[in-house]
């Protein structure tokens, strides 16, 4: 079984990805934001296949992505030759120099499992700010999303990519583990002449959050929350927070 974002699959990720987020409807969010608050050097963490790179750089923001797969930053790179992305953990990574404003997005907070997790990345985070720079990311609100996954829920995708057809079919449901998490089961299945192949299977263990253990979070680790905004986002229903370093 191949894996899930590499080796030519991270471009059938992409394509799947694109058929169910709007990401004009993410860029012009997040423009509005940064706008806002006067910003426009800008790091993406979980920058992904690039999609919402392309309109950063289009719109002549100073753009940098960071990602944790290296076959994610590859393919964007080849699709955005004037963007500059990096692989990197957000949990403990540097840049070159601070930048303004700190985007996270897709929902990628959903893989800080722990709370120590969560600290690692914001102290990255507050390290590579600029004096008063603005923190912004996505999370799955536990308090709505636990219950329209209560018992199980399943979802279905598809999508084509170099004439073949691909579904995903995704199995949600709660855990107990810890904190508040939550299994997410994917299969992802070649169609060809009517037979359905399995190619790739991602078994993962991800997190939603309340509004107040971001507030918390967000305080001890030195930020100041300046806005906490309910973001209408594909599946999930999240919030969106935008916070402030103090220096």
């Amino acid at each position: 079984m191949q894996s899930l974002y590499s080796n030519g699959f991270e471009k059938i990720y992409d394509a799947m990805y694109q058929t169910f987020i709007n990401y004009t409807d993410e860029y012009l969010f997040y423009n509005t934001l940064l706008k806002k608050y006067n910003k426009n050097s800008v790091l993406e963490i979980g920058s992904g296949t690039g999609n919402l790179a392309k309109h950063f750089i289009d719109n002549n923001f100073n753009y940098q992505g960071l990602d944790y797969s290296q076959d994610m930053v590859d393919l964007s790179s080849s699709k955005l030759p004037k963007g500059h992305f990096k692989q990197g953990d957000m949990r403990d990574f540097k840049l070159n120099n601070t930048v303004a404003s700190i985007i996270i997005t897709g929902r990628s907070t959903s893989y800080l499992l722990s709370n120590l997790d969560v600290t690692n990345a914001l102290q990255s985070i507050y390290l590579n700010l600029d004096d008063n720079g603005i923190l912004c990311f996505d999370f799955i609100d536990a308090n709505r999303f636990f219950k329209m996954i209560k018992d199980g829920k399943h979802i279905h995708h598809a999508a084509s990519f170099n004439n073949n057809q691909y579904t995903r079919d995704s199995y949600l449901n709660t855990n107990t583990s810890n904190n508040f998490m939550f299994d997410w089961d994917s299969k992802y299945f070649l169609i060809k002449q009517n037979k359905k192949t399995l190619i790739a299977e991602d078994k993962s263990e991800v997190r939603a959050f309340i509004k107040n253990e971001w507030k918390l979070l967000l305080h001890l680790n030195n930020f100041k929350v300046l806005e906490c905004i309910d973001k209408p986002a594909y599946m999930f229903d999240c919030y969106a927070v935008v916070a402030q370093k103090i220096a």
